[in-house]
């Protein structure tokens, strides 16, 4: 299986019914923990309109630690819920397809979206937290993948900030949807989307059939492939340590709680340990 394969066609019709087909996502919940985790743990702050001298060498500072940089944020869902709560925060996804509905959103926030592999991350400052949310992560299916992404994130993180994500367990991709088929019937968009679990590589393939009804009332008929792979807590761990990080939480996603082998998302909250 290669790997990279799931670049090659991911994310281009799905973009356009992302949206719809993930409605039931609970982004309200997952974003109010991003919020109160960040004021909590970190050191970005949500934006304010008082600022004694913005050119100072403090100001400046201050505003990159406030930055929040929305690492695979799709159509922007996340990104935007979190400039609603007044964090200076801009998005980050490899698939022009995805930022187009981004922008289409944006409905004059004046957000920024930056087409960039996670993995190959070039901002143009420190930030002060990044996220990761809705498994995004679960996309790197090599290890020196998901430790570029991690050693990247790392590098323009401004001591102390936060890295927040979450990511699929192996459990979830191999009891509870690896071997499934998930068919739905909308007015504007059904789907038919298979599951095909590889324990021995520990990457779950997604083959999906979108049939997007068209202007004139036709259905098209669109096929994608992605692949993910599982991620531990001690994949994490490993990570953590040997990109700079401390850990401030690892848990199950659903319950908060301690993670156990039937976890089937993980949440985690690392900060970039201080020099």
């Amino acid at each position: 299986m290669d790997p990279n394969t799931h670049e090659t066609n991911s994310y281009q019709a799905f973009a356009d019914v992302y949206d719809e087909l993930m409605s039931d996502v609970p982004y309200d919940s997952w974003t109010e923990r991003i919020d109160r985790d960040i004021r909590k743990y970190g050191i970005s702050k949500t934006v304010t309109a008082d600022v004694p001298d913005p050119e100072s060498e403090e100001s400046l500072l201050e505003s990159e630690r406030n930055l929040v940089a929305d690492l695979g944020c799709g159509t922007g869902i996340i990104t935007r819920k979190l400039h609603d709560l007044g964090y200076d925060v801009f998005g980050i996804d490899n698939s022009p397809e995805m930022l187009t509905r981004a922008f289409d959103s944006d409905e004059g926030r004046g957000i920024m979206y930056l087409n960039q592999d996670m993995r190959e991350l070039d901002l143009y400052s420190t930030i002060g937290t990044a996220v990761c949310i809705c498994d995004s992560l679960n996309y790197l299916t090599e290890d020196e993948d998901l430790e570029d992404a991690f050693a990247g994130i790392s590098k323009f993180l401004y001591p102390g900030g936060l890295f927040i994500f979450d990511c699929n367990t192996s459990y979830k991709y191999r009891e509870v949807i690896g071997e499934s088929t998930i068919a739905e019937a909308g007015d504007d968009v059904s789907f038919i989307w298979e599951n095909f679990y590889d324990e021995e590589e520990n990457i779950n393939e997604y083959d999906l059939t979108l049939f997007i009804k068209q202007r004139d009332g036709s259905y098209e008929r669109a096929d994608e492939t992605h692949f993910q792979r599982g991620i531990e807590t001690g994949d994490i761990e490993r990570l953590a340590g040997t990109c700079g990080f401390e850990i401030v939480s690892i848990l199950d996603s659903d319950t908060e709680e301690e993670v156990t082998d039937k976890t089937e998302r993980i949440y985690a909250v690392l900060r970039k340990k201080k020099d």
